[in-house]
């Protein structure tokens, strides 16, 4: 298969100079369906000429397109051998990699603050179960997409694309994936795990994939489908998501609110179905002032693709829903977080730093609404998750770091020598 140097491999051109050249290895370039939406570059140096050659429909559906002369065979290079290198980079990029990797970082941090105890199995389990789901979506939808993809210069150069790989590969892959991360969570982790990864998959590749060129409401359906990761870890480590009798509700007031002052908490009972919908609105919250100044940033590319984008279609209101999130994450980090028991009441203090960064950072963007201002939230939505979430870790309900690192010793062990 050949693909001319620099651009795209598919044009009603390719066809043309297959039947020109009699080359079998150029009529690979062909499409009957998919190059209906690339014309080479080249046709608009060429005054349009009347012609009754069919080349595989398009003359004859696309009449107006003048074809430009045939390009020699210099012009184009050979696909490079799926060798298994490539091959497993082709997998990464398919399974967008990165976002891969944060869906299994926020799932991980799940587990992590879940007061009940957990082993290496079911931790391992869940991160690969995850990452599985996370490929199987992001392939699904990237199969879903590749003919706006290629108009975007952002997405032009993924595999499918450019075609490094089949469609029908990709689907296998998909497929693969897809049956064996939801298999991994309900065989090795639990069932409710199993059922919110498979459900992810199903909303990612489909119901956000299809409204993302119907309705500008897929962002936050998208933003559902982020923050359900840490649900599942939560899950993992067999926590509840709901109240029942056995698992009430449970309501950590501030210490200073309490009297008399409560007992330190016992860290068996902060088993709380509360704590799950915290993560779950941090998540949710975050990814506004995240993915909205980007997809600012990459309006041009939506519009040129026909994606409805509130970036798009209402600038001032996708700043506004920036902000609006930034803010609300304030209140969900300083009152819902420590109220589920999660963390202490110290993390209330500690977040208000890198919230009033961000929420700056979000009001600048709403009330400017330039590149520049959009670019700076962005840049401070990558570093604030990991902090937060890092915070969250140091003052997590029960724990004394102190005691971890060996500086002081357990209050039980000390009475004992005594």
């Amino acid at each position: 298969m050949l693909i001319q140097r620099g651009r795209l491999p598919l044009s009603p051109c390719s066809v043309c100079l297959a039947r020109t050249l009699g080359s079998r290895r150029a009529s690979s370039l062909a499409s009957p369906v998919f190059t209906s939406f690339f014309f080479h570059n080249a046709q608009w140096l060429y005054p349009r000429t009347k012609t009754k050659t069919s080349i595989r429909g398009t003359a004859k559906n696309f009449p107006n397109i003048a074809l430009s002369p045939p390009l020699p065979l210099s012009a184009y290079k050979p696909v490079e051998v799926l060798t298994p290198g490539r091959l497993l980079k082709v997998y990464a990029q398919l399974s967008k990699s990165r976002l891969s990797f944060l869906m299994v970082l926020t799932a991980m941090t799940g587990v992590a603050l879940s007061p009940l105890p957990t082993t290496v199995p079911i931790l391992l389990s869940t991160a690969i179960g995850t990452a599985l789901c996370s490929a199987s979506a992001n392939t699904l939808n990237q199969l879903q997409e590749i003919p706006f993809d290629a108009q975007m210069a952002r997405t032009r150069m993924r595999p499918l694309v450019r075609r490094a790989i089949t469609p029908m590969h990709a689907a296998g892959f998909a497929v693969a994936t897809g049956v064996a991360g939801p298999v991994i969570l309900w065989t090795a982790v639990n069932p409710v795990t199993a059922v919110l990864g498979a459900g992810n998959i199903l909303l990612y590749a489909g119901l956000y994939t299809w409204m993302k060129r119907r309705s500008v409401a897929n962002t936050w359906v998208g933003a559902v489908v982020g923050a359900v990761p840490p649900v599942m870890g939560w899950t993992a480590s067999g926590g509840k998501l709901l109240p029942s009798s056995s698992y009430p509700v449970e309501i950590f007031l501030p210490p200073v609110l309490t009297s008399p002052p409560l007992p330190p908490v016992d860290i068996s009972l902060v088993d709380n179905p509360l704590a799950p919908w915290a993560f779950f609105m941090l998540l949710f919250s975050w990814q506004f002032p995240h993915f909205n100044p980007l997809s600012y940033l990459l309006r041009d590319s939506y519009a040129q693709a026909g994606y409805q984008m509130l970036s798009v279609l209402d600038p001032a209101k996708n700043a506004l829903v920036s902000f609006r999130h930034a803010a609300l994450l304030i209140p969900v980090c300083s009152v819902l977080v420590p109220l589920s028991g999660v963390t202490t009441w110290m993390f209330a203090c500690t977040s208000m730093v890198p919230n009033a960064i961000l929420a700056t950072a979000a009001w600048r963007f709403w009330r400017k609404g330039g590149e520049k201002e959009a670019r700076a939230l962005w840049h401070h939505s990558l570093w604030y998750l990991p902090v937060v979430m890092g915070l969250m870790m140091v003052h997590k309900q029960g724990v004394d770091w102190l005691q971890l690192v060996g500086l002081q010793e357990d209050e039980q062990k000390q009475e004992a020598t005594n």
